[in-house]
């Protein structure tokens, strides 16, 4: 080696290594004193005011679960939440996809058979004014309380153009409690055209 090569190698740095090097006290005691703050402020610290969050009160949470005793449901927060992804916001629905709500007769006609849809889902083909669609509505018998789908069918019901008579709870239940033992959903327009012949 010649001197010129041992002066390059006392010029260099020496190679970085890893040593024990704890993370300082203090370090650990500003985490520590942070974590211990933010979990006794979850733990202790509680506002129900609507103001501070998404203004939904207990009653509002309550009437959407179907909890409060007589507290009323929105139809048409139903309607937004369930519905109107397939049927638009106009009741339109989709032309050859999804049929339209408004001036629909088992939207208008008779309650039962508009609950009994609403409960069990309908598959295959479906006439609405004189346009077959084939497709498939979920059942929402198990998602929604007899409350909601009231609400839910009151509102289209009288919304849309149409003209029909508001859905009770009492009505839906008395259908849900009729039809217990299904668990399919209607053959489109040849299930649904026996539901709404009138018995006898």
């Amino acid at each position: 080696m010649s001197p010129s090569d041992f002066d390059a190698q006392q010029r260099e740095n020496p190679d970085p290594t890893e040593k024990d090097r704890p993370i300082p006290w203090f370090v650990l005691a500003v985490v520590g004193t942070a974590l211990a703050w933010a979990v006794g402020y979850i733990l202790t610290v509680r506002d129900d005011d609507p103001a501070l969050g998404d203004r939904r009160t207990i009653e509002t949470l309550q009437a959407k679960a179907g909890g409060a005793a007589g507290a009323a449901v929105d139809g048409a927060q139903v309607y937004s939440a369930q519905c109107v992804a397939c049927h638009q916001a106009t009741g339109a629905g989709l032309p050859g996809v999804f049929p339209p709500l408004a001036d629909s007769e088992w939207v208008v006609g008779d309650e039962k058979v508009a609950a009994a849809i609403l409960l069990h889902g309908v598959t295959g083909k479906l006439t609405v004014k004189g346009t077959a669609y084939n497709g498939q509505m979920p059942a929402f018998g198990e998602k929604l309380g007899d409350a909601e789908i009231a609400a839910v069918l009151s509102y289209i019901r009288a919304n849309f153009g149409n003209q029909a008579a508001a859905v009770s709870p009492a009505a839906v239940k008395a259908v849900r409690d009729a039809d217990a033992a299904r668990k399919e959903p209607f053959n489109g327009d040849e299930d649904l055209a026996k539901l709404a012949k009138p018995a006898g």
